[in-house]
């Protein structure tokens, strides 16, 4: 893992962007991180580097976090019988012969 100061990035940035492919790069200011670079391969890395965070993403995993800390869960049988009862019904209409 690479790392540099404030202005060795202003002054490198370029070579500091090729070197975040093989690995972060951490910023630091007066010795102190306060900054990492991460090289992005592709569309759907980058979603996922934007989800995790996600202040409401972040939310609703904690939240499920103490739900399941709690016991309010549902067995794998419950979960489908939910599932399968918010479906809308469908009704088969049979062919009709013709006459």
């Amino acid at each position: 893992m690479k790392s540099a100061s404030v202005a060795e990035i202003k002054s490198h940035l370029n070579e500091f962007l090729m070197a975040s492919k093989a690995g972060p790069v951490v910023v630091r200011r007066n010795g102190k991180p306060v900054a990492v670079i991460l090289g992005v391969q592709d569309e759907e890395a980058l979603a996922r580097l934007l989800m995790a965070h996600s202040p409401r993403l972040q939310a609703i995993v904690e939240a499920s976090r103490k739900e399941i800390r709690e016991g309010n869960v549902l067995s794998h049988d419950e979960f489908w019988a939910e599932v399968q009862a918010s479906r809308p019904s469908k009704t088969r209409r049979r062919k009709r012969k013709p006459a």
